[in-house]
């Protein structure tokens, strides 16, 4: 199941910049064979035995990654946190949603490729499965926020 919310909220279980976060805190652990199939995948980078990444661009640090594989490996190495994922591409949101019990924070609605089967529990109220529930749900918030006028800057 992923547990999307999208409604902001501020504590110490929710990362919401991610690229300090990672920077600061995921960043510094060591890469799991999982981590680095990820960092591949989603930014074509090599992670060599001192820890840095290797891509076509040459040498850099695991602080050159992605915002979007830095966040997905934040939802990785953080289970239990939300985390933000408004920064993501489509690319890195259908990996996110491949996943089992994470917890993702957006709020506006991105298109990507979801599995049909994919459960999906919005704001611990709607549950909706796959990309048809989560394009019918988007639809009737946005004319639930039109109605109110509850547009977030």
């Amino acid at each position: 199941m992923v547990y999307l919310y999208t409604e902001k909220q501020e504590n110490e279980n929710w990362i919401l910049k991610n690229d300090v976060y990672f920077n600061l805190h995921t960043g510094n652990q060591p890469f799991t064979e999982q981590d680095k199939e990820a960092i591949f995948q989603i930014d074509k980078a090599r992670v060599t035995q001192d820890a840095h990444i290797e891509t076509k661009y040459g040498i850099g640090t695991v602080r050159n990654l992605s915002t979007g594989c830095k966040t997905y490996l934040n939802v990785l190495k953080n289970p239990g946190k939300v985390v933000g994922a408004n920064e993501c591409g489509g690319n890195v949101l259908t990996l996110l949603f491949a996943l089992d019990d994470i917890r993702l924070y957006m709020n506006r609605p991105e298109r990507f490729d979801i599995k049909e089967d994919v459960r999906i529990m919005i704001n611990d109220r709607d549950l909706v499965v796959g990309k048809r529930g989560y394009e019918l749900w988007w639809s009737s918030e946005y004319e639930r926020r039109a109605k109110d006028d509850l547009w977030e800057n």
